[in-house]
């Protein structure tokens, strides 16, 4: 089914809060039933026809009705507390989201105290115009009214609506009642006005009030059971008045003068004077639902840390039902204010875009929670995901419709407090949906992924065999300059059997993801035990990984001690047999020279020795080298591709060859080719690279020979600072993935 309804079980305890009608129904039908349905709604008649009129009431109210299915959804799950709207975000999406979303929305409900109370106050004006009364104090007393009523208590605020709520019934009864006032001829479609969705435009604002019943959520009796129940009552009155509201305008009078005068429905009525009242009731429900709903968003940002410290005070709340009175009065101050600068009419835009936007951030959750369908997500009342994109479709074109500047700086408004919170790293005691969002995708991306060879997606996806990371830390360094967040690391270690039990293991491993992220690390942990820290590692790479996504290079330092050589070189053959890139990086320990600080200021050399070949080796050294310059740190690096020649006759057409080929591989490297003149290699490589930052040193294939051929490495690079050996997998082509022909 596409939503269906299970009642909770019925509780025998009595608890203390409002009940379904007055807390969520009586607060969202007054502030769906505002200004707009008496002072525009004519207007929309009168432009769009009566049969386009219809058509908005319902595209509007389709819109509204799937996002209180969202609304339902997510508060029959889990029990609201203070917040509404916020709360659910933040719960289902995270805190950053919930904090981006909930701020706004705060200073929007603030401030559209203020623009009600303005309303009233230029009405009230425009009814009296023999008073000549000042609009200013008016809106302050009706602010300050307002104020005093929310403060005092919560129930005394709800009782004062239902007093509106029966003002608006009266209204309403009175118009359809009334009378024609001029001879009709009634208009099922106008074209040749204003644009439909400009007129769409007008209205939709007209439907968004479902969230003053969710802002109310903290004091309710039974948020589970009065929320759907109240908020789709309400609805569904909105939309039975609107889709009527039509039909008596379009009889009653021709669509020129519908547009001519905004309080036309005050001739029609049976009583004009009941409209007038019933335009005051709608404008002060409005301002009490948006005050009562304020605070209670700004004492949940306040207890849950959204908000600077010194503000946390604003969670305070007093007495048995815990009203934030003092987010009450901080509210109240910030009326005030906007009703002293007056005209709120340039960022009314702005603040109907922060509504929607909760709208929009809603029917996501839902969707998220529906399509997941994770076991924590049960619903009593249950939706399908679909109508939640809708709604969230919807908003989004709705909120472009409006206004596409101020869609525009509300994105602004709202990404920018999320990175804000987001950097400030809070930590919530709650999950969220991201992980299952993100469990989904990483899902679909292993089944998706095969495990052929990709040249033209290669790049290193490292296991840093570091042990300890304060003990071998540039190790972590080259693999993060290496991948500059575009790979996975995966920082390992192994223990000996029986140091750690399988608990203590993964406090361990917790305590190096903090300290990597501490030092701006993204990387996997992963810890082993075994008798010997080479049967470990070997382990660790034959088991490691998930699907096809297994790290391709293996980073280790270099063999210190001449006793492990033997069983060292044994472990890099294994690597290479399992089909691992190796990369050895080894550091002088008499060189003060530090290469990770050293680059910042100044520019970076890197020497690669080619050995004359485009296979293996030497394309690998070149692809760690490139990626190495991409860096943003390394980025002025200079890439020295070197070529070693015993025969003078050969340097010109070795000088040729390594030209064209720098050339052809496009990677900003300078060839340069070295006669020998009698030298050794060792003299030339230490004469040649004695300044180099980093220098690539190729590794034979591991053979019988492979233990003293790696000691004459060493040997060979004992008076230079900082070298990378290099052993590419046997069969990758790694000059494909430099896009050799």
């Amino acid at each position: 089914m596409l939503f269906q309804f299970f009642s909770p079980a019925k509780k025998t305890n009595k608890k203390q809060g409002l009940e379904t009608f007055g807390g969520v129904y009586t607060p969202s039908t007054l502030t769906i039933l505002g200004v707009i349905m008496y002072l525009r709604f004519g207007w929309v008649v009168g432009n769009a026809g009566l049969m386009g009129a219809i058509l908005i009431v319902i595209l509007a109210n389709s819109i509204t009705f799937f996002t209180a299915l969202s609304v339902c959804a997510i508060a029959t799950d889990r029990i609201i507390r203070t917040g509404g709207a916020y709360y659910m975000i933040s719960r289902s999406l995270g805190i950053e989201t919930g904090g981006a979303v909930g701020i706004p929305l705060y200073f929007a409900q603030a401030l559209s105290v203020a623009l009600y109370t303005i309303g009233f106050a230029e009405s009230v004006v425009a009814a009296f115009p023999m008073l000549n009364l000042n609009q200013l104090y008016i809106a302050l007393v009706v602010t300050i009214g307002v104020g005093i009523i929310s403060i005092t208590s919560a129930k005394i605020a709800i009782k004062a609506q239902y007093f509106i709520m029966a003002a608006i019934a009266v209204s309403l009864l009175s118009f359809y009642f009334g009378y024609p006032v001029e001879e009709v001829n009634v208009e099922m479609w106008v074209t040749d006005r204003e644009p439909f969705w400009a007129v769409f435009a007008v209205f939709f604002p007209a439907v968004t009030g479902i969230m003053a019943g969710v802002n109310m959520s903290g004091d309710l009796r039974d948020p589970i059971r009065s929320l759907p129940i109240g908020t789709l009552a309400a609805v569904g009155t909105g939309f039975l008045i609107y889709i009527t509201l039509p039909i008596f305008l379009a009889m009653r009078a021709n669509g020129s003068t519908l547009i001519a005068e905004p309080l036309i429905m005050q001739r029609m009525a049976l009583w004009g004077p009941a409209i007038s009242v019933g335009v005051w009731g709608a404008t002060l429900s409005s301002a009490i639902g948006s005050i009562l709903g304020a605070p209670r968003i700004l004492q949940a940002l306040a207890r849950d840390g959204i908000l600077p410290t010194w503000m946390r005070f604003l969670g305070q709340g007093s007495g048995p039902d815990d009203e934030p009175k003092i987010g009450t009065l901080v509210t109240f101050v910030i009326a005030l204010a906007a009703v002293c600068i007056g005209d709120l009419n340039l960022i009314a835009p702005i603040l109907t875009m922060f509504f929607l936007t909760t709208y929009l951030v809603l029917n996501i959750s839902a969707g998220v929670e529906g399509v997941l369908n994770s076991p924590s997500f049960r619903p009593s009342f249950r939706v399908h995901w679909l109508f939640s994109w809708l709604g969230a479709i919807g908003c989004l074109g709705v909120m472009f419709l409006i206004d596409t500047i101020a869609t525009c700086v509300a994105g602004v408004v709202v990404i920018s407090i999320y990175f804000w919170v987001r950097q400030r790293e809070l930590s919530a005691t709650w999950g969220d949906v991201r992980r299952g969002v993100w469990m989904a995708v990483l899902r679909m991306a292993i089944l998706q992924t095969d495990h052929t060879n990709d040249t033209k997606n290669w790049r290193p996806q490292f296991l840093v065999l570091s042990g300890a990371p304060t003990k071998r830390w540039p190790l972590i360094q080259l693999a993060q300059a290496l991948t500059y967040n575009r790979g996975l690391i995966t920082v390992s270690s192994v223990l000996p059997v029986g140091s750690r039990d399988v608990a203590r293991q993964a406090i361990l491993e917790k305590r190096i993801r903090d300290y990597l992220q501490r030092r701006g690390v993204k990387a996997l942990v992963r810890l082993v035990t075994a008798p010997d820290p080479f049967d470990g590692a070997e382990r660790l790479v034959e088991t490691y990984g998930l699907g096809s996504i297994v790290p391709n290079t293996i980073l280790l330092g270099d063999s210190q001690q001449a006793t492990h050589r033997k069983r060292y070189c044994q472990m890099i053959a294994n690597f290479h047999k399992a089909q691992r890139n190796v990369i050895v990086l080894r550091e002088n320990p008499d060189l003060l020279y530090n290469p990770w600080k050293e680059s910042k200021n100044r520019r970076c050399h890197i020497d690669v020795w080619w050995s004359g070949g485009r296979q293996g080796n030497g394309s690998l050294m070149l692809v760690l080298a490139y990626l190495l310059c991409s860096n943003p740190q390394w980025r002025k690096g200079k890439i020295h591709l070197k070529l070693v020649v015993t025969d003078e006759s050969a340097v010109k057409e070795a000088q040729q060859n390594l030209g064209k080929l720098v050339q052809d591989l496009r990677i900003g490297a300078t060839s340069e080719v070295i006669l020998s003149n009698g030298r050794n290699f060792t003299t030339i490589l230490e004469q040649s690279s004695i300044g180099a930052d980093f220098v690539f040193l190729g590794m034979p294939s591991p053979d019988k020979s492979f233990v003293p051929n790696y000691e004459k490495l060493q040997q060979w690079t004992k008076a230079l600072p900082t070298i990378i050996f290099v052993l590419a997998a046997p069969e990758f082509n790694f000059h494909e993935v430099l896009g050799e022909n």
